[in-house]
């Protein structure tokens, strides 16, 4: 077996590297959240000063990358790869911030999981020796999301109980092979899962399948359970997703307690904020993750984070032809 793995799915990092740097921007619904006061910017509209919604994502997340290098006081010459992705087809918005970045980029597409597999790939190759710098982002935005999976938002369609609100926003981390931050300690790679929900109104339940797969996995490989993490974080599994997740794995034996929270409820104050069961969207975990989470790791009120981003590998073209929705969470252990 390769020298850093263990187990099936997951890699311990030798030389782990260190972010160093963050970048976070959300939109207004985001900004009048819970967890305001920890982004760097809030918008005050959805169109950030452009014409169409989808050119305000590329925007946002070329934005948070640009803060993101500036926090690490490093040139931008000296990234080495920029890995990104977003919701939209062919990972447009993220293609288009590269093409303003122009650093050497690699496009990603996870969906919602994009932001654990960017910090995977990108501390694989760090570790590896190939990189001092990698810089990693995605994006999501209400709108362009809304009308590219489900109905233009101008037709005001209502919502079922299980609907989640696409967040708004772009988040993005520099990580290196030195210096002075959380290291990202360990990976595991998540397999697709598909249990044959059709329902796209409900991908908390389509993916918790999927992040109950790698959370167990990742427990089985490194020998681990909850009790060694201070916070269990999954992307945006909400508040029907994270329910099943519970079951899902205390029906393999693993209880998950006070330390379990979902970055899709954590984002929204969901009793006064219409988002319906909670956030959703490739922003949802990367704005909680390298706003929030990574601030409460600098004052000492978590030491070591297990994030699952999950992610629903649909298209428009899968859907409309009624196809059920592949799901896969991919994880990764931040340590301070």
């Amino acid at each position: 077996m390769a020298a850093k793995r263990l187990g099936k799915s997951t890699v311990k990092f030798t030389n782990p590297p260190i972010i160093v740097g963050t970048g976070t921007i959300v939109g207004p619904i985001e900004g009048k959240g819970p967890l305001a006061s920890d982004f760097d910017v809030v918008l005050p509209d959805h169109a950030y000063g452009e014409r169409t919604p989808e050119r305000s994502e590329t925007k946002i997340l070329e934005q948070a990358a640009k803060i993101a290098i500036e926090r690490a006081k490093i040139d931008k010459s000296m990234v080495d790869y920029y890995m990104a992705g977003d919701l939209l087809n062919q990972v447009i918005s993220a293609s288009y911030s590269a093409r303003q970045l122009s650093i050497p980029y690699f496009g990603l597409y996870g969906a919602c999981s994009t932001c654990a597999m960017s910090l995977a790939l990108a501390g694989m190759v760090i570790d590896g020796g190939f990189a001092d710098y990698v810089l990693v982002a995605c994006s999501s935005h209400y709108q362009t999301a809304e009308r590219q999976y489900r109905y233009p938002i101008e037709l005001n369609i209502q919502r079922k109980t299980t609907s989640q609100y696409t967040v708004t926003g772009a988040g993005a981390a520099l990580l290196a092979s030195s210096g002075i931050g959380p290291k990202v300690t360990w990976a595991t790679t998540g397999k697709v899962v598909d249990l044959g929900s059709k329902d796209v109104n409900d991908m908390g339940g389509a993916m918790a399948p999927a992040a109950a797969d790698t959370l167990l996995t990742h427990f089985a490989d490194t020998g681990r359970g909850p009790g060694d993490y201070d916070l269990i974080l999954t992307g945006d599994l909400a508040s029907f997703g994270s329910e099943m997740l519970k079951e899902l794995v205390t029906d393999n034996g693993v209880e998950l307690g006070d330390n379990y929270r979902d970055c899709g409820l954590m984002l929204f104050d969901t009793k006064s904020q219409r988002v319906g069961a909670g956030g959703s969207g490739c922003a949802c975990s990367a704005v909680v993750t390298f706003g929030h989470v990574l601030k409460e790791m600098e004052k000492g009120t978590y030491r070591n984070v297990l994030l699952i981003a999950t992610g629903a590998l649909m298209s428009p073209l899968s859907c409309q032809q009624g196809e059920s929705i592949p799901c896969i969470a991919h994880a990764v252990v931040i340590e301070a």
